[in-house]
């Protein structure tokens, strides 16, 4: 993380995720933002996934104002949901996540905000 906040110029603002065995950190960019995952605990997914693939890019994060017709529309079109489905998020977010095998390869998470400024970065 310190590579990123240096090439920035920022802080991250961090928080970990037990219930995920992760650690993130958000930086802002523009009108968007960019949040790295660390495994906190060896048999975590995303230790797993490093493992497996190495670093690199793990997901994409799409927001949308209502995460269950979102889930719905997505399983309407085949893709799949990973368990256990919707849970808590950074900053008390809702999100969810759709397997890598609809969308080339790449896990895309579904986010909702419960607070839409709960877990944006400050600066």
């Amino acid at each position: 993380m310190p590579r990123w906040a240096a090439l920035l110029g920022q802080t991250a603002v961090e928080e970990d995720l037990p219930a995920d065995g992760v650690r993130v950190a958000f930086f802002s960019c523009g009108d968007s933002r960019i949040e790295l995952v660390a495994p906190t605990s060896d048999d975590s997914p995303t230790a797993r996934s490093l493992r497996r693939r190495g670093a690199g890019l793990h997901h994409i994060c799409l927001s949308t104002p209502d995460l269950g017709a979102a889930l719905k529309a997505a399983q309407e079109r085949g893709l799949e949901v990973v368990p256990p489905g919707v849970r808590t998020g950074a900053g008390g977010t809702k999100v969810a996540f759709l397997h890598p095998r609809g969308a080339d390869g790449t896990l895309v998470e579904l986010r909702q905000a419960g607070d839409p400024k709960a877990s944006e970065p400050k600066r």
